[in-house]
């Protein structure tokens, strides 16, 4: 798909068919996950793929925005792994993962599957449900599935605000 139109008709999808993806189709958004840029490539990037009835199940206590999707993906940053500022410490895998969980958002609609970013979860119960170890933390559920049939952006995705009011040249 030309990239101008993946991000124009791209919108996060919280109504879903109750299929699992196939796993070419998540191998392909694993694939994008791989190529995105992190901190001098230390890519701390890990992925978990909850593509089963039972893990979803294991998922729903964990995040009221589930949408009852039948796949997710939790991106996680290792923060053992990050690149660290020099300056003030500060980690680069936030932001890694964040670029990773974009690039698989993008993937999947290209994909013609559904994703919804949630960041409104609990992170100690999504550590507890699927044995997350320590120094891997939970960043972005990436809630998917093929759309379903009435599914269609909230009236809030076409909202932006002026390019003026958010870009700035030389100084703020």
């Amino acid at each position: 798909m030309e990239f101008e139109k993946l991000i124009a008709e791209r919108y996060s999808v919280r109504k879903f068919k109750p299929e699992h993806l196939p796993q070419d189709v998540i191998d392909k958004m694993l694939a994008a996950a791989s190529l995105a840029p992190t901190g001098c490539n230390n890519q701390p990037q890990r992925i978990l793929v909850l593509n089963t009835d039972e893990a979803i199940e294991k998922l729903r206590p964990c995040t009221k925005c589930h949408f009852h999707a039948p796949t997710a993906l939790l991106v996680c940053h290792n923060t053992a792994e990050s690149w660290r500022r020099v300056y003030d410490g500060a980690l680069s895998s936030p932001v890694d993962g964040a670029i990773v969980a974009t690039h698989v958002m993008l993937a999947a609609h290209n994909a013609g599957v559904g994703c919804c970013w949630v960041m409104h979860f609990n992170p100690a119960a999504l550590r507890e449900a699927f044995s997350i170890p320590e120094g891997i933390e939970p960043l972005a559920l990436l809630v998917m599935g093929y759309p379903a049939e009435d599914a269609k952006p909230l009236e809030l995705h076409y909202a932006t605000r002026p390019t003026e009011e958010l870009v700035v040249y030389d100084h703020f």
